[in-house]
């Protein structure tokens, strides 16, 4: 069926009828879309008129182009925060009606690097703790997590037993983190982390870089999570000023 025109440019309207066309089910999540000719000749249009429209469907995540394989439909995040809020990874699965699990990778002490010194205002002959986990939605991988942590700050090494970092250091070493300040960047294809979340070659990472400080500002734990980009999506609150 064609789409009816309005006052409007072409592109907008054919951007409007495939996102109806997705959320209507017509086409599902990951499913192939028709090619170019099929779909400019259904819907009535040009395909310099539909190129356009796929262009910034693309840029929204509304559709992945695979280079000589085709267009499809991406699938939605299935969490979504406010990076202005500090919640969770286990809060964000819980609300979507998901249950969180966490594969623990290893728990092992190093020295403190450069960088590390700089983080937490200490010298590198310092300690660090160093823990590696994988977050899980229903048995399902969805986030990589890289925390440290210095050895006077956590007196043993986290521990599989052991399921949030927040709760350890406020329930056994007493040290409750009230903020964070956080960087957020995109990465594409990583070689170690992408097939450990079970990643297509096309699904890019979101990096949360986040130094956590506890209420007396003392930054006591690092951390670098990495999200699957088809599973998250993260939001800021502006506000005037």
């Amino acid at each position: 069926m064609t789409i009816k025109t309005d006052n409007r440019h072409l592109y907008l309207q054919v951007i409007d009828r495939l996102k109806k066309d997705i959320d209507a089910g017509v086409y599902k999540e990951k499913e192939k879309l028709p090619s170019e000719f099929d779909l400019s000749k259904q819907l009535g249009v040009s395909r310099a008129t539909l190129r356009e429209a796929l262009r910034i469907l693309e840029e929204e995540s509304v559709i992945i182009r695979r280079h000589g394989v085709g267009t499809f439909v991406n699938a939605k995040p299935l969490f979504t925060s406010g990076i202005e809020q500090l919640n969770s990874v286990s809060n964000m699965i819980i609300q979507a009606g998901m249950e969180p699990g966490t594969i623990f990778l290893s728990s092992t002490t190093q020295e403190a690097t450069e960088d590390d010194a700089k983080r937490f205002q200490s010298d590198e002959a310092e300690d660090m703790i160093l823990v590696e986990r994988v977050r899980t939605a229903n048995g399902e991988p969805v986030v990589y997590c890289v925390d440290k942590i210095p050895e006077r700050i956590l007196t043993r090494n986290f521990t599989h037993e052991d399921n949030s970092i927040f709760s350890v250091l406020e329930n056994r070493e007493n040290r409750r983190i009230t903020h964070a300040v956080a960087q957020i960047e995109p990465m594409g294809y990583h070689d170690k982390i992408s097939p450990i979340l079970n990643c297509e070659p096309e699904t890019a990472l979101l990096v949360l870089k986040q130094m956590h400080f506890d209420e007396n500002d003392e930054p006591i734990l690092y951390s670098v999570n990495y999200f699957r980009s088809d599973k998250f999506s993260f939001h800021v609150l502006r506000k005037r000023v």
